[in-house]
């Protein structure tokens, strides 16, 4: 068995025995071929063989990690829609749209959009679908003074973020985004594919023009056991 296939091997063992955990990141590259005691040139042999089969996966700047078997979309760290962090990914996912609506904004939600209770907003309900199952629930509520029509975009097709920067030239600046867990209830669970009262990653954003005005409010109710937030920190 050539040696590069056999160090493959050594690796794949290291993974399903727990001793490489997912998201591990491997040794550099001289150690990593200092401890099995192979050539660096054997060695990258070996890891691209293992990244092309999807068992590691290679992060620039940050080195080679072992994949993790749940999704882990960055919108805990940049402001981008889950639809665009599983395509970066290149997680192939469909979206369903539940329903579309134009209706007078509820208190609660005008109040986080800077607008008058009964202003007309845009509710889309979506539901966001891998291979392994349902990922994600998603509210939106889009003012449609700033988006004259909205209701009219298949949203099927095209993501809310870049259809509010390229068919209606807002420009999106920041947003805030809060996590906490939450019950099930049965419209989640029916969508998710869940028990009832089963524990979920909810997601409740409020995102904001360059200028400083509130467009789009949603609430995100996240399959824990498929799809899994996570954030990279720095110190400093």
């Amino acid at each position: 068995m050539s040696l590069h296939i056999q160090i493959s091997d050594a690796v794949r063992s290291k993974i399903s025995s727990g001793e490489w955990p997912p998201n591990y990141r491997l040794p550099a590259e001289p150690e990593l071929s200092r401890q099995l005691g192979v050539s660096r040139g054997t060695l990258r042999r070996a890891l691209s063989t293992l990244i092309e089969e999807g068992v590691l996966k290679q992060v620039q700047g940050r080195g080679t990690f072992v994949t993790s078997t749940v999704i882990e979309p960055a919108i805990a760290q940049k402001l981008s829609t889950l639809s665009e962090d599983l395509a970066s990914q290149g997680i192939m996912t469909e979206t369903s749209v539940i329903s579309v609506s134009l209706l007078d904004a509820p208190r609660p939600i005008a109040k986080l959009l800077d607008v008058m209770p009964g202003q007309r907003v845009m509710k889309l309900v979506r539901l966001r679908t891998a291979a392994a199952g349902p990922l994600a629930l998603l509210h939106n509520y889009v003012r449609a003074d700033l988006a004259p029509d909205i209701e009219h975009v298949d949203f099927a097709e095209r993501s809310l973020f870049g259809t509010l920067e390229q068919r209606f030239g807002l420009r999106i600046g920041s947003g805030r985004r809060t996590f906490s867990a939450q019950a099930a209830t049965d419209d989640v669970a029916d969508a998710l594919h869940v028990p009832r009262d089963t524990a979920v990653q909810y997601l409740e954003q409020v995102t904001y023009l360059s200028d400083g005005r509130p467009v789009e409010y949603s609430d995100v109710w996240i399959n824990s056991a498929l799809l899994r937030v996570t954030s990279m920190l720095a110190r400093r």
